[in-house]
């Protein structure tokens, strides 16, 4: 079964989130912390620095950016304005899917095509019933892009955003897999370009998924303020077979940055091949949100072009 865009909800739900300082509660992660763990609230403190990019011992070749015939011919080139047209709630029990979610997909989808598929998970201030609280997926990241129409249509994803339910508690690798699974049936997917991304508790229920289903589905990651120690303790090099590309901030209270830098200076030490690409970006003086910046691309990290390079072997 393929999912057509219906009818358009996200009209009415416009000026509901709020800003990332008040959805993302303070997780209090420490280094052995693993999804599901429960933390005290505690609101951010601001953010700020400038960015720095640690890629010691990376392979920076990367994969060529070759895109065939379809994603990138149909979408439409030009900038953003209509996004927010093609944001769709589902409601949990709305289609089959294991969880609620946001759907965003290209303009020209399916066109008789298949397409990139980005699953974004949210942190733990998103966390809802996935019906009634759902729109609280757009409190932040790439959710509050499409939402506030600064997502541009030449970028050719389908983009799904499922919602984790519980009070403060990170989505474990189960649930990340069966909506995965679901998803890449459910649309119009091109199976070799598959891609993960969460901020936050959303970023370490991506580790917590590589760690269990290393490359059996997606080809490249995307965490941002994650804990991917616990993977890379259990399965080594073997998070290799995965391109990611890390970010975090030097001066994060909620996620240690030994974080991601433990599993991204492993891996870089990896031999490459049969390594894939491992980058990591280290913002000296920032504190957890990291993924504003990242996501809007306003510290110059272009992740789309990026993921779009990497395709499944």
């Amino acid at each position: 079964m393929r999912i057509l865009p219906g009818v358009v909800l996200a009209f009415a739900l416009i000026g509901c989130g709020g800003n990332e300082g008040a959805t993302e509660p303070d997780l209090a992660v420490a280094d052995d912390e693993q999804p599901g763990a429960n933390w005290p609230l505690a609101p951010d403190p601001p953010d700020g620095g400038e960015e720095s990019t640690d890629l010691a011992g990376a392979d920076l070749s990367g994969s060529p950016m070759d895109l065939g015939t379809s994603p990138h011919d149909l979408a439409v080139p030009g900038d953003a304005g209509v996004s927010l047209t093609r944001l769709v709630a589902h409601p949990k029990g709305s289609d089959g899917s294991p969880s609620g979610y946001y759907s965003y997909v290209p303009p020209q989808y399916p066109s008789g095509t298949t397409w990139p598929l980005l699953i974004a998970l949210h942190g733990v201030g998103e966390n809802g019933n996935q019906t009634t609280e759902l729109v609280k997926v757009l409190n932040a990241g790439i959710g509050k892009l499409i939402n506030t129409n600064k997502w541009p249509n030449a970028r050719p994803f389908v983009v799904l955003m499922p919602q984790h339910t519980g009070v403060n508690n990170c989505p474990n690798a189960t649930e990340i897999k069966n909506f995965i699974n679901w998803a890449t049936t459910a649309y119009a997917i091109d199976p070799k370009r598959v891609y993960l991304t969460g901020l936050s508790c959303g970023a370490i229920g991506a580790w917590a998924y590589l760690g269990a289903e290393l490359d059996n589905k997606i080809a490249a990651m995307v965490p941002i303020a994650g804990n991917g120690k616990s993977p890379w303790a259990q399965k080594g090099c073997a998070l290799g077979k995965v391109a990611i590309w890390a970010f975090h901030g030097d001066a994060d209270p909620k996620v240690n940055v030994s974080g991601t830098n433990v599993p991204m200076d492993g891996l870089a030490a990896c031999p490459s091949p049969p390594r894939r690409e491992a980058k990591k970006t280290i913002y000296p003086g920032a504190t957890h949100d990291t993924w504003t910046f990242t996501y809007d691309l306003s510290k110059g990290n272009d992740i789309y072009t990026w993921l779009l390079g990497i395709t499944h072997p």
